[in-house]
């Protein structure tokens, strides 16, 4: 009897052992899933390449003047860059050719009612680009950042005239701490002026973030016109009236100097590898979207400031004052609040 009750008891306990055992084999034989080690891995690449493509644009911007001026042509510039993200996106799309074939959302075949809706924002974006060339004048590498985050603001104002979306109160507060933060950071005790940004740069900042809130809630609506539409068919269209625009600021700001100096002249390194910033730029916010989430692009816009006015403190002699670092922080955090406000809407 003894020994049939302990056999019993082997055989109710053997059963589980041998389950206890089996989990622990398929946990260390099939580990993490791949899929989401991918996923992070990408996320981590994507946040990183965000962060370092928002953080050294108004540097490259900066470096790339000598005594104070652009010695290059801005409109050539900048049309180099609607240029090579036309190339990419065309890249894009083959790419996709070659893989799914050739379908109706994604050739670039189309009418002329569909493509009549790209010249206005490709309008917008030619000014707004060429106006951040131009801020400079007036505003510094770390100020940038700071001010451009005002477009946040006219985006959310323009989301709600035009696409009919609400606004949560969160999302109104941070606007209200968004301005607190940018006017705090440009502050200056040791000067006569209150803000060390004139009145001009102000002016324009304000513009360019007009600009771009209308332009990118313009884009959208577009865009969710015909969502099947290719993202990349829609952004080629877009780029191309980019070029063509670029050429008419060309013909009209810089026709004499790039006729008797040539298209490339004062062009160099640093001004290459702006030029290539700016195309990727657009790319990795892109990629944000599908790859990450808009968290992602607040800590990446959070990073990008400091890293600037870090940088401008070895090449520019920037001065980085406890203004500054409160008003970027409460920038940050206005954001922060902005993002979690369109969660919980």
């Amino acid at each position: 009897m003894e020994y049939r009750r302990i056999k019993d008891q082997d055989k109710d306990v053997n059963p589980a052992s041998e389950d206890l055992e089996s989990l622990r084999g398929k946990a260390i034989l099939d580990g993490p899933a791949p899929y989401d080690k991918t996923k992070w891995k990408m996320k981590s690449m994507v946040t990183l390449a965000l962060t370092f493509l928002t953080s050294s644009q108004a540097i490259l911007i900066v470096w790339s003047k000598r005594a104070g001026r652009y010695e290059y042509s801005v409109t050539t510039a900048n049309f180099l860059v609607e240029a090579l993200k036309c190339a990419l996106s065309l890249l894009a799309l083959a790419r996709i050719w070659r893989t799914e074939g050739v379908t109706e959302d994604n050739r670039l075949s189309t009418t002329v009612d569909e493509v009549s809706v790209y010249p206005i924002p490709a309008a917008l974006y030619l000014v707004k680009n060429l106006l951040q060339y131009y801020i400079f004048a007036y505003v510094d590498a770390p100020g940038y950042q700071i001010l451009k985050n005002l477009n946040i603001i006219s985006t959310g104002v323009l989301y709600r005239i035009i696409l009919k979306k609400k606004l949560s109160e969160i999302q109104w507060a941070a606007f209200i701490l968004l301005c607190a933060g940018c006017t705090t950071a440009q502050l200056n005790p040791s000067s006569d002026h209150v803000l060390q940004t004139p009145f001009v740069g102000w002016i324009m900042a304000i513009i360019m973030a007009l600009l771009s809130g209308f332009a990118g809630v313009y884009t959208e609506a577009i865009i969710k016109k015909r969502p099947s539409r290719n993202i990349n068919v829609q952004n080629f269209w877009l780029y191309v009236f980019g070029m063509a625009f670029n050429v008419v600021a060309i013909i009209i700001q810089d026709f004499d100097a790039v006729v008797n100096k040539g298209f490339f002249h004062g062009y160099s390194l640093i001004t290459v590898l702006m030029i290539i910033n700016h195309a990727l730029s657009g790319i990795a916010v892109s990629m944000v979207m599908k790859y990450a989430d808009n968290i992602v692009k607040v800590y990446s816009t959070s990073v990008a400031m400091l890293v600037t006015a870090v940088v401008s403190v070895f090449l520019f002699n920037f001065h980085l004052s406890l203004a500054f670092f409160l008003g970027s922080t409460v920038v940050s955090v206005s954001i922060y609040l902005h993002s979690i406000g369109k969660l919980q809407r």
